[in-house]
């Protein structure tokens, strides 16, 4: 079992998160206002730093291709998290953008998110899986911009019928923590499992930064469950 951890603000909790055996660690490299964003060049120093430790996703909500491309090129991910509104990323957008990258970044994977908002997210899933690599199944909140962050389970149900019907590997993400990481791998079979907003650890004035005892249980209950 996979596991992939959001969002990273600083070197060394990314290297803690690490240590603590999480496989793919998340940035939001980002000027939106989303939660843990930070600036280009923090997320490459980041993503410098994780090198051979964890594969380095970075997250975009933009919807200009050409602004995307610019952030992939700041921070050179492994993993390109494509989370945006799928209603101006669509299927046939995400193929050009494939297109523009993989010449230049051939071992780049594209992550694309989908909403899983109702019975809709069959048909999403199978429009974008020849344009991608990797899906995440994860919540929508109105008050946060893009695919997840809402800290909020969804119809698991949905997501088992996505794994089953998917050639791709999927991430299940969306209000996952230690205390339900178990019963979500047990009702839906991932291959992986994402958590942001239940392995934070808020700050007094605003904000979070990770919490490392929370992400270490985190990833001993996802591996104990799959044991």
């Amino acid at each position: 079992m996979k596991v992939q951890i959001y969002t990273m603000q600083t070197v060394s909790e990314a290297l803690a998160a690490a240590a603590a055996g999480v496989d793919y660690l998340g940035l939001t490299p980002s000027n939106r206002g989303l939660p843990g964003e930070i600036d280009f060049a923090t997320a490459r120093e980041i993503a410098d730093a994780l090198k051979g430790k964890a594969q380095r996703v970075a997250l975009s909500v933009e919807s200009d291709l050409g602004a995307i491309a610019n952030m992939v090129a700041a921070v050179q991910p492994d993993v390109l998290h494509l989370c945006g509104n799928i209603a101006l990323v669509t299927p046939e957008q995400v193929k050009v953008l494939r297109e523009k990258l993989l010449p230049i970044y051939p071992q780049l994977r594209i992550l694309q998110a989908i909403p899983m908002t109702g019975p809709e997210a069959l048909d999403h899933a199978a429009a974008f899986e020849p344009y991608s690599d990797i899906f995440i199944l994860d919540s929508v909140a109105a008050h946060i911009g893009g695919i997840g962050a809402a800290g909020v389970t969804h119809d698991w149900s949905l997501s088992r019928e996505i794994v089953k019907r998917s050639k791709l590997p999927v991430i299940l993400a969306g209000g996952l923590g230690p205390d339900n990481v178990a019963d979500a791998i047990a009702a839906v079979q991932p291959w992986a499992v994402d958590s942001l907003t239940h392995t934070n650890k808020p700050l007094p004035q605003g904000g979070f930064r990770k919490d490392i005892d929370k992400i270490a249980a985190f990833v001993k209950a996802a591996r104990e469950a799959l044991a």
